[in-house]
């Protein structure tokens, strides 16, 4: 005989705040969420040693800690966290449908909802004295981190509309801001680039790129090599932003759900909802706006609420049939 395919009613695909959020409030609408954690437990946050920026924490909190404790709060409710990733979908189009999910184990199931709470991850340039000091000094979220160095000296790596935005705000808190981009022009807009060279306390280094960020524990400067010249020199920056993009974790999905040019899923106006009845996205993979820990959360909270709805709906519509 067969195994018998596991069937749950709430299936949520990742686990930083967006996927936390969505399971505390499914979990509480007795949905009996399933949680899969993905490669790395708890998202972004777990590579992030101070979150002041999230209410609730008036002493603030590292962001291991913190997802420990919202993953406590949504085993409290009774949500079932499973260390494991999702390697495929088959979404089904049909209203009500069942959509089958495989698991990197092997094993198979089958979700009447789906939350996609996966994230986005944040590209680097891949130096080992970068990957080393990621949370040490380098970071990828200047609106998250920018006010640890406060009044400092920092460098930002980028040349589009992000990297001009966050190079600004920086301004705005750190003694001075060295914008490195490794072309000879920037991506960004005019009107971004106009702020860029407007900003007193911002300098462009173009044709620039870091040959090895320099330090021990923390970042205490840059190594830095014009890439026409080769002329080489070294700055002092306490500081080390990198805005070259982000790349959402929507694989597995792509083909059976709307997406824009980059592959952040698309949502039907303010809702989380997909085009796919059933499936819902949250967080960092439909939002390349904001990417906070705060806005995720609350897109979790849209989200278990539309899967609420959605499997209300379903039900009231198989008894009505029977």
């Amino acid at each position: 005989m067969a195994d018998t395919v596991e069937r749950i009613k709430c299936l949520i695909i990742g686990s930083g705040p967006a996927g936390y959020t969505a399971a505390i409030y499914a979990a509480r609408a007795d949905m009996k969420p399933i949680m899969y954690t993905g490669m790395e437990p708890g998202g972004q946050l777990t590579t992030t040693t101070e979150v002041d920026n999230f209410p609730g924490y008036p002493e603030g909190i590292d962001g291991p800690t913190m997802m420990i404790q919202l993953q406590q709060q949504a085993e409290r409710f009774g949500t079932e966290v499973r260390i494991g990733m999702v390697t495929s979908v088959d979404l089904s189009k049909a209203h009500g449908g069942i959509h089958k999910v495989e698991i990197d184990n092997g094993s198979t199931l089958e979700a009447e909802s789906i939350i996609i709470a996966t994230g986005a991850t944040a590209k680097y340039l891949g130096l080992p004295s970068e990957q080393r000091l990621r949370g040490g000094g380098v970071s990828a979220c200047a609106v998250c981190d920018g006010f640890f160095f406060k009044g400092q000296d920092v460098a930002i790596v980028g040349g589009g509309d992000t990297a001009a935005e966050e190079a600004t705000y920086l301004a705005n808190i750190c003694s001075k801001v060295t914008l490195l981009v490794r072309k000879g022009e920037m991506r960004a807009s005019k009107a971004m680039q106009h702020r860029v060279n407007n900003t007193a306390n911002l300098e462009v280094k173009y044709f620039t790129e870091i040959e090895e960020v320099i330090g021990d524990q923390v970042v205490e400067g840059l190594r830095l090599v014009n890439n026409q010249t080769g002329d080489k020199e070294q700055i002092q920056v306490t500081g080390l932003f990198i805005a070259i993009g982000h790349k959402p974790n929507t694989d597995i999905f792509k083909g059976q759900l709307d997406m824009d040019e980059t592959g952040y899923i698309i949502t039907n106006g303010k809702s989380t909802k997909t085009n796919i009845p059933g499936v819902f996205a949250s967080g960092d993979v439909q939002d390349k706006e904001y990417r906070q820990a705060i806005t995720a959360a609350g897109t979790g909270c849209m989200a278990a609420l539309d899967a609420e709805r959605y499997l209300a709906a379903v039900e009231s519509k198989e008894e009505v049939e029977a």
